[in-house]
């Protein structure tokens, strides 16, 4: 049986059937997303999301914004967590819903079907009938920075979202980083969750791992079209990482 194959198994075994999972159904989850979606502590972000919102591309046009900051989506009792960097700006920050409705959601959404995490490949809109099974994908930064970089402070403020996100996902036991400044925000957030980072500080790389408290942190290459179209990440590439979390969540 070949890598991918095993983590669909391991996930279509946990559960039979497709369930209507996502944050709102777990209360506390639910909670924690109305104070995320109201947040406005970095006024530079703040003024970008809604820019964006006001004067979208042409493709765009005449589209509700969500234009608010994000929380995760998908299974609360998943073991794989899947953390990005932030909402794009024509993409999460117009549809509400993480990774979902530009270049990277396509691959990453792609990717969690193939692996069996996903009933279907595409994330297109809130709504779209997307359901997760064993995976929750969320992000350090909530709102769409300029340029795609938040400012130390912009991270900083965003972090203890993270944090309880991460403490609320209590079956949780491997978290992907997609990209250095998730790998990063990820050592901090569990360092604020008691535990205790490797020293030296673990380095991100492609298919890096390093077990920190109960996780195992897999770090993968961001899906963005820098990445993609480059060929500096490749579908086979995305599977094997898929395939080896998926191995790690099954541990017993």
């Amino acid at each position: 049986m070949d890598r991918v194959s095993a983590s669909h198994d391991s996930v279509t075994a946990m559960s039979g059937s497709w369930r209507s999972l996502d944050s709102s159904s777990s209360p506390t989850l639910g909670e924690l997303a109305a104070e995320i979606h109201a947040c406005r502590r970095c006024p530079r972000l703040v003024e970008w999301r809604e820019a964006r919102a006001a004067d979208p591309p042409r493709r765009f046009r005449g589209e509700d914004y969500w234009a608010r900051p994000l929380d995760g989506f998908g299974d609360p009792a998943a073991r794989l967590a899947i953390v990005g960097l932030a909402p794009a700006a024509h993409g999460a920050n117009r549809t509400g819903r993480m990774f979902t409705g530009d270049r990277s959601g396509e691959w990453l959404y792609a990717a969690l079907h193939r692996a069996g995490y996903a009933n279907r490949p595409s994330s297109e809109r809130r709504g779209d009938g997307l359901r997760l099974r064993d995976a929750y994908v969320t992000a350090v930064v909530r709102c769409a920075p300029p340029a795609n970089r938040p400012r130390p402070p912009e991270r900083d403020n965003c972090l203890p979202y993270l944090v309880r996100e991460l403490a609320l996902l209590e079956r949780s036991r491997v978290i992907l980083a997609l990209g250095a400044f998730a790998w990063d925000g990820v050592l901090r957030a569990m360092r604020d969750l008691g535990g205790a980072a490797p020293r030296p500080k673990p380095r991100f790389g492609h298919g890096a791992e390093a077990e920190v408290g109960r996780w195992t942190l897999l770090g993968c290459y961001h899906p963005s079209q820098q990445n993609t179209f480059t060929g500096r990440l490749t579908t086979a590439m995305l599977d094997e990482v898929f395939a080896r979390a998926g191995e790690l969540a099954a541990r017993p």
